[in-house]
């Protein structure tokens, strides 16, 4: 028998780490390309709002690098500290809002992938978070910044090629995770998209499904341009999709769904 119970995506944070741990080096990989191709200065030291449980900071931290985040999770914030501790890193992450944040000194890079910067639900907030990574950016220092965009005729009811559903699966140790992710409504009016998704657990003693929603603020590839016009201290230096491929930047317009930006601090 499956038991169903609510839960949040970012309260289970040993089972997000499992099904998207396949990612952590491609994304590490082009973080540090990005870093040697684009950064105006040695970076050093790596900062993350909404960092979750701080896969990619392990992996930094890893390499060298000296890294913090937050998050406003506690439980995914309390389970990356106690990664850090278990590799002998510094218990860096702490709970705090990517919109009304302070670091005790300026850091050489950002990063922020894969549509958290969308649960900022106004772009008065998001402009707050750009000017504060901005703020706390070094001069010449990188912001990576990633999302998914949508069309300016976008509807779930006519979603002309845009893709609305995303599986990740990973079985370990007889344990067999499986996050579904997928567009469950869009008001186009207030351009909030609510993200409904499931874990599916299933081991020898059964299946149990966690389900929940989130709201996520949307964009056109004209309405983050002119987002990101109003913080002109982060410049545009170049665009990715989510392949990673640094020898492949793109051209983004209005079909353009996944996109990397690559912002410098000037």
């Amino acid at each position: 028998m499956t038991e169903r119970v609510p839960g949040h995506l970012y309260d289970f944070p040993e089972y997000y780490d499992l099904v998207f741990a396949s990612e952590n080096e491609e994304e590490f990989q082009f973080m540090q390309q990005c870093f040697a191709e684009y950064a105006g200065l040695s970076v050093k030291t790596i900062f993350e709002p909404a960092c979750g449980t701080g896969r990619l900071l392990l992996e930094l931290a890893r390499a060298g690098f000296k890294v913090s985040g937050l998050d406003l999770n506690e439980k995914a914030i309390v389970y990356c500290n106690e990664q850090f501790k278990k590799h002998g890193f510094p218990e860096t992450a702490f709970v705090g809002d990517m919109a009304d944040f302070s670091l005790p000194e300026p850091v050489d890079a950002a990063f922020n992938f894969i549509n958290s910067f969308r649960h900022l639900l106004t772009e008065a907030e998001a402009i707050k978070h750009l000017r504060l990574v901005a703020q706390h950016l070094k001069s010449g220092g990188l912001y990576l910044l990633g999302l998914h965009l949508i069309p300016e005729d976008y509807s779930l009811d006519e979603e002309e090629g845009y893709d609305t559903e995303e599986i990740y699966s990973v079985t370990v140790d007889d344990k067999t995770v499986e996050t579904r992710l997928w567009s469950d409504s869009y008001d186009p009016q207030t351009r909030i998209e609510k993200i409904a998704f499931e874990y599916r657990i299933e081991d020898k003693t059964g299946e149990q499904i966690i389900y929940d929603k989130m709201d996520h603020l949307c964009y056109t590839f004209k309405q983050m341009g002119d987002l990101l016009a109003k913080v002109p201290e982060l410049q545009i230096v170049e665009t990715f999709d989510f392949l990673y491929d640094i020898e492949d930047p793109i051209e983004i317009d209005e079909e353009t769904q996944d996109v990397v930006y690559v912002l410098r601090k000037i």
